[in-house]
């Protein structure tokens, strides 16, 4: 995996540079300051939301853009995830175990959204483009589970529930909203729910 920093801030970059490069992430780590990057191609670019309009995200399209979410008001996230395409969105207070996983599950083709911004949206959704959607807490809680890269298994142990009930549960998330498969529910999710 190739990853490119577009951070604006040479602070953060620098210190990204070197949590990514110390953490033994399997990737090769380039930074944007300036200097032609010659043949990189790269797989993944994190930027801040200043390097959102970035040529390197205009050059490299093939490229999963993530947001390093350096707090920002949701709705400036949420206009990002939108407008943008992002494959994820990154807290900062992410530590990183869970910043392997979410680089990992987003090269893989998957999303990633960070839990807090998850529970912001599953707690404030209302209604679709389609009308009134009735979901109960626990798929709430499962369609989370399922946006941030959990497998049944790994969902079924952190609700203690056995993988045919999480399975069961997902099941009747599809029937509700017409989807037939994670990556259908997570777009879903990010493109009709108004909050």
């Amino acid at each position: 995996m190739k990853i490119l920093l577009n951070i604006s801030n040479r602070l953060l970059r620098e210190a990204l540079y070197h949590y990514l490069s110390n953490n033994k992430i399997e990737a090769s780590i380039f930074v944007v300051d300036g200097i032609e990057m010659g043949p990189l191609r790269p797989d993944i670019i994190l930027t801040d939301f200043r390097g959102l309009n970035s040529e390197y995200n205009i050059r490299y399209p093939e490229a999963k853009l993530v947001l390093i979410d350096t707090g920002l008001k949701h709705e400036h996230i949420i206009a990002a995830l939108v407008s943008h395409k992002l494959s994820g969105v990154i807290s900062t207070d992410t530590d990183i175990k869970l910043f392997k996983k979410a680089l990992k599950v987003i090269n893989e083709g998957q999303i990633w959204l960070d839990n807090t911004l998850i529970k912001l949206f599953m707690s404030n959704i209302t209604v679709t483009k389609k009308g009134i959607i009735s979901l109960s807490p626990k798929e709430k809680e499962i369609i989370q589970f399922v946006c941030q890269g959990y497998t049944n298994k790994e969902i079924a142990s952190r609700l203690s529930l056995s993988d045919q009930t999480v399975k069961a549960h997902l099941n009747r998330i599809f029937k509700k909203l017409n989807l037939s498969n994670r990556s259908q529910l997570i777009s879903f999710f990010l493109n009709h729910f108004y909050i």
